[in-house]
């Protein structure tokens, strides 16, 4: 069965119930006369709710209709954000500085709008310490609480244990921020 709806000569109903150009109720009225309708407006007619009893039928010019709702679609999808989630992984015996260098990376990444998934792999006899990579993921947590938000707590998947950290801002409100101080630099250079 086919999404589009069926129009002019495609429609097998004795009657419709027919609805004018602008919305008005025209009735019911035999398809034969809906037809003729259509023929003498120069419009299209088209069947809205198949289903009805009688089925309800619309005068329209259907191109331009499928024209606007194809516009309609494209608008939606292009205003759609896609949301992304980066990962990172660490070790439960992380250096300090190596710490930082991740932190750094989820910082930026929340600061794009990003998910972050979280990740620390554990080896041998770590995996009967899990607490220390608990330790670790609530301290990333609590370093990066102006940015993002747990998402979903850390949990023992094997020898892994993952947390998942959302940005507090949307991803268009992060690229629209970050425009905006494109333009300010652009402005003050110039200048």
């Amino acid at each position: 069965m086919s999404a589009e709806p069926r129009i002019n000569d495609r429609i097998r109903v004795p009657e419709v119930r027919l609805v004018g150009p602008n919305g008005e109720q025209v009735g019911i009225v035999p398809i034969a006369k809906a037809l003729e309708l259509a023929r003498e407006s120069d419009l299209d007619l088209v069947e809205v709710a198949p289903t009805a009893r009688p089925p309800v039928a619309k005068l329209m010019d259907y191109g331009k209709f499928k024209y606007e709702s194809a516009m309609k679609a494209r608008e939606a999808r292009k205003n759609q954000a896609h949301t992304i989630i980066k990962e990172i992984k660490l070790r439960p015996k992380i250096d300090p500085h190596d710490y930082e260098t991740k932190k750094g990376h989820v910082v930026r990444f929340l600061k794009a709008g990003d998910k972050v998934k979280v990740t620390i792999m554990f080896r041998g006899r770590e995996q009967s310490r899990p607490e220390l990579g608990y330790r670790l993921l609530q301290r990333l947590a609590d370093d990066v609480e102006e940015l993002g938000f747990v998402e979903s707590r850390p949990k023992q998947d094997g020898r892994n244990m993952i947390m998942v950290i959302g940005p507090h801002k949307k991803k268009a409100e992060a690229k629209a921020e970050r425009a905006a101080a494109r333009d300010h630099e652009a402005e003050s250079g110039t200048a």
